[in-house]
């Protein structure tokens, strides 16, 4: 057996080097985004490219979806509609011509062809399969201006860390279902204990209620009477109340098994078929790196919003904006309704207090735009920047 040249003893190191900081970058990440973001520095800077992106397959779909991206040309980061919808090496991987090591190819980008300005002299990527256990994860692309023809090493190294990238893809996604059955089994013990507390309300109204029995067979004071039964009547529709509105936050979030993109699509079509509106929806940028805890916040905030609308607003139309994009998502609903003086919103309105505490609470701020007969419009902004990242 032949030893090895210096040259290729160098050439090992550096790849077992590459190889290293990758995975260990890896391994110290359990969020999806994060992990993939990791990956796109590391191989950037580690093997002397310009840019890169990921592409996963959505669990419930099959569909595509930008899951990450670095040093985006301004064609493609000025455009994000450029980076959506169908593209040749997404038709390789679904045709199976991307399977193997030696498919890990160079690629003309079907997004930047045709393009004269704004490409930063790219044109051709190396498109590297991400699989795991047989199952199709997605895509890493990997860029540079200056694209030459990869060496079986180079392949071979770009597609071990492929594989090393789909492990972490799937513990990432294992990491965040099982978060979510955790959130669910915790979300249930609340609102046991939320119906036991239910007792405790139904025992003071008790109380109460034999309060008036005693007047009344006493023949007591009949304003005494009146009092302890109006109370009782109180403490029972405030108990309800309180108990029905806590169990509804609680339960199972609707966005179990959808994007929030999705769930507010569904929640929208919904309130709005029910109280004859007309409704424009639209998502832009990469609404699949909004953390967990966001997700939830901004959709009850759309909940409390569009309940105002359809309570308050006497709207025929309403328009909701979802985008996520620069480290921050907004979330953007307009009405065309008879709107209001917000100087001049009365103490009971404990939807607007709600939404703006929703609002501090992501770290994040909501603007109200309103005049009487102008309609209103509400914007929401939260930073994602230093966020835990999901996307399952």
């Amino acid at each position: 057996m032949a030893e090895a040249t210096p040259d290729a003893l160098e050439q090992r190191n550096r790849e077992l080097s590459i190889l290293n900081v990758i995975a260990q970058a890896l391994n110290r990440q359990t969020e999806l985004v994060e992990a993939l973001q990791t990956t796109l520095h590391q191989v950037v800077e580690l093997f002397n490219l310009h840019t890169a992106w990921i592409w996963l397959v959505e669990e419930n779909n099959d569909q595509f979806y930008l899951a990450a991206s670095l040093h985006l040309p301004p064609a493609l980061a000025e455009s994000p509609r450029r980076m959506q919808g169908w593209c040749y090496c997404q038709e390789l991987y679904d045709a199976g011509d991307l399977d193997e090591a030696s498919n890990v190819s160079v690629i003309q980008c079907t997004r930047l062809k045709g393009l004269s300005k704004g490409t930063d002299g790219l044109l051709n990527h190396a498109s590297v399969p991400l699989y795991a256990h047989g199952k199709r994860l997605g895509i890493l692309n990997v860029v540079s201006s200056d694209w030459r023809e990869l060496t079986l090493d180079e392949l071979r190294l770009l597609y071990t860390v492929g594989d090393m990238l789909s492990i972490a893809i799937e513990r990432a996604r294992l990491f965040a279902n099982s978060t979510r059955l955790g959130a669910l089994e915790e979300r249930n013990r609340l609102a046991r204990e939320i119906h036991d507390t239910l007792a405790q309300g139904l025992a003071a109204t008790s109380m109460q209620l034999e309060t008036a029995e005693v007047l009344l067979e006493s023949g007591g004071d009949s304003e005494k009477l009146r009092r302890a039964v109006e109370r009782a009547l109180q403490l029972t529709r405030q108990n309800l109340e309180e108990a029905r509105r806590s169990v509804l936050d609680l339960r199972a979030e609707p966005l179990e098994g959808k994007t929030l993109a999705e769930a507010l699509s569904t929640l929208a079509q919904e309130v709005t078929e029910n109280a004859g509106l007309k409704l424009r929806y639209a998502s832009e940028g990469n609404v699949h790196s909004i953390p967990l805890r966001i997700e939830i916040g901004l959709y009850r905030i759309a909940q409390e919003a569009l309940t105002n609308v359809v309570r308050h607003a006497r709207a025929s139309k309403v328009t909701i904006k979802l985008n996520a994009e620069n480290d921050t998502v907004a979330l953007i609903i307009e009405d065309d309704g008879q709107g209001f003086d917000p100087d001049q919103v009365s103490a009971g309105r404990f939807g607007l207090i709600g939404i703006n505490e929703r609002a501090r609470l992501l770290g994040g701020s909501a603007n109200l735009c309103s005049e009487p007969g102008e309609g209103t419009a509400l914007e929401v902004n939260i930073p994602l920047e230093d966020e835990p990242i999901r996307r399952s």
